[in-house]
């Protein structure tokens, strides 16, 4: 997805057509449409030949480009889990695994990346009532799964906006909730990650209106940023740059009216002292 979305704008900026395209890698323009839209692979080879015709000569963006064809081909861990997520889940999957910045705002509960394992579990007894015990195992190691990246060598930038709502809502008994506001009070020290709670004292603003986004950023600016919204039964993805630039004011927006990151371990040892 993040490949084909790339090439799509190279092609576009130079006012290239798709039937051009597929004729430059011995191809067609439904596959050439195909590609931009991430459903299918394409060659290493292809990649540097579309590179050829839409007039990149660096050396490293190319690289870059390939590397990222390359990758296509390899199974990431998250596959192993793929049988229980739908696709456009595992989608984001892969584009989390891949963020080297990820930003996030959240409206009705803990982000995934911060969430304690019985927090995760009561969560997700909720969500599907008639699961059993294996499915729901499985999710829970699935979420913890997708935190160890947050302590690995090369460990994204989180910055999440907590809306105060999500901690006051329970998932699970006292104790969850307890462990779950311990949890984001030692998380939150970590040198990556950037937590801030947005009170309710902050009325918010239209901009901020439509609810929970993530907007995943990746090394090097040849791979642009792409935004996520979740839904009941899909998700949508933005990667044209003036819907990411209007998530990208909100969330500024959003962290200037929070409390700094040490303000807000400050509200949530209250929200514990409380519970």
């Amino acid at each position: 997805m993040l490949l084909g979305s790339q090439l799509r704008r190279l092609r576009e900026t130079r006012g290239i057509t798709r039937e051009a395209a597929g004729y430059a890698i011995r191809s067609s323009e439904a596959r050439i449409s195909r590609v931009e839209l991430g459903r299918v692979r394409i060659k290493s080879r292809d990649v540097e030949d579309l590179l050829t015709l839409y007039g990149v000569t660096d050396e490293t963006e190319r690289a870059t480009f390939v590397k990222l064809a390359r990758e296509t081909d390899t199974a990431g861990w998250w596959h192993n889990y793929a049988d229980m997520m739908p696709s456009w889940f595992v989608t984001y999957i892969g584009l989390e695994n891949a963020a080297s910045l990820i930003r996030a705002y959240e409206t009705h509960h803990v982000h995934g990346l911060l969430q304690t394992e019985e927090y995760a579990t009561a969560m997700i007894k909720r969500g599907m009532k008639d699961a059993n015990a294996a499915d729901v195992d499985r999710r829970v190691a699935l979420r913890l799964e997708r935190q160890k990246s947050l302590i690995a060598e090369s460990a994204p930038d989180l910055h999440v906006v907590l809306d105060e709502a999500a901690l006051r809502r329970p998932y699970g008994d006292r104790e969850v909730m307890r462990g779950q506001l311990r949890h984001l009070i030692e998380i939150s020290e970590r040198p990556n990650i950037q937590l801030q709670i947005m009170p309710f004292s902050w009325g918010g603003s239209p901009d901020t209106a439509s609810g929970a986004f993530t907007i995943l950023s990746f090394p090097g600016p040849e791979v642009a940023d792409v935004v996520y919204m979740e839904q009941l039964t899909s998700a949508l993805y933005l990667d044209k740059d003036e819907e990411v630039t209007q998530y990208k004011e909100a969330m500024k927006e959003l962290q200037s009216g929070s409390p700094d990151p040490s303000l807000s371990r400050d509200l949530l040892r209250d929200l514990l002292h409380l519970s």
